[in-house]
């Protein structure tokens, strides 16, 4: 975090919540010197951030209440699609607890106008996220593997098969992929020389010893290597042409194609048709399912949590 700029915007956070932090442990967080840190302190004091300090062993700051990150200008439907991506994203990332997506989330909401928040509170209440698909320590096996993708740097790590037994995996990441509410490592596995899709909530014990590998072409056809739907096959037909939905998809594991004029059908898989339910929701477009059951099932079950979470004699 060489460049200042993206360490005043680290300092702000790590000030934000308005208690105050030792100037020596900001240092050590952003990994400069003390004198770094005063130097950067006053360059938020010259965007008018009214960062206080205090004399003593070390010294502290303090940024008080009501400054912080600088403010986003959302529109009503980026708000709405923010909420409900931290929503997932809470879920996806497993930690024991409230985690940052969480937070980032109740920051959101307490920026909003009552209005709006009306709106995301029935949405999030009558979404169901499934939760515990995430590594076991949240965000930090997700930083380390993306930080070894883009260093083309070995990695080493436990790997829980699906069977139940587990072993040890050498591997040369190529990427990491979300998909279906999971994230994969696409790898190249040193020990069986192939291609491989790792889950990464199945992975523990992540090593990155620092040895490096040159960039390996793909093999063509490399989606198939990730998990495909299952037998049962959701379609959908959206009530718009396909640029439209294709810009506002969260649900990337399917295919979109035309079905006339100003129209279009989705057609995926999925293990979980409550996530599917709410992920087709969340488009903002009509719409209407087409089957199977079980996705019709999600969605009418949906619709009665959103009605009951918003009734019509409520006062808006």
């Amino acid at each position: 975090m060489n460049h200042p700029s993206a360490r005043m915007l680290e300092l702000l956070s790590l000030l934000a919540p308005g208690v105050p932090r030792a100037g020596a442990d900001l240092a050590a967080r952003l990994g400069v010197s003390p004198r770094t840190l005063r130097r950067d302190v006053e360059r938020l004091r010259d965007l008018g951030y009214r960062v206080q300090s205090a004399r003593g062993t070390g010294g502290s700051y303090l940024l008080p209440a009501g400054q912080g990150m600088p403010p986003l200008h959302l529109s009503e439907e980026e708000a709405v699609a923010t909420a409900v991506g931290l929503r997932h994203a809470a879920a996806a990332y497993g930690t024991d607890g409230p985690g940052p997506a969480d937070s980032a989330l109740r920051k959101l909401e307490q920026a909003l106008p009552a209005r709006l928040r009306g709106r995301i509170e029935a949405l999030l209440a009558a979404t169901e996220v499934p939760g515990g698909t995430g590594p076991a320590d949240g965000l930090g096996t997700l930083e380390r593997l993306a930080t070894a993708t883009h260093l083309r740097s070995r990695v080493g790590f436990e790997y829980a098969a699906r069977d139940g037994g587990s072993g040890g995996r050498r591997a040369e990441p190529h990427r990491l992929v979300l998909l279906a509410h999971r994230w994969y490592l696409l790898a190249w596995d040193e020990d069986r020389a192939a291609w491989r899709t790792f889950r990464v909530d199945r992975i523990s014990g992540l090593r990155v010893p620092g040895t490096t590998f040159p960039t390996r072409p793909l093999p063509e056809g490399s989606a198939g290597l990730f998990p495909g739907p299952g037998p049962a096959r959701g379609a959908v037909l959206f009530l718009a042409p396909a640029g439209a939905v294709a810009r506002r998809l969260t649900a990337r594991a399917g295919t979109l194609e035309p079905a006339g004029p100003g129209r279009c059908r989705y057609l995926t898989g999925t293990d979980d048709w409550d996530w599917l339910a709410g992920a087709l929701a969340s488009v903002g477009l009509p719409y209407r399912v087409e089957g199977p059951a079980e996705l019709l099932r999600a969605t009418r079950a949906l619709t009665a949590r959103a009605g009951a979470a918003a009734p019509a004699d409520q006062k808006a």
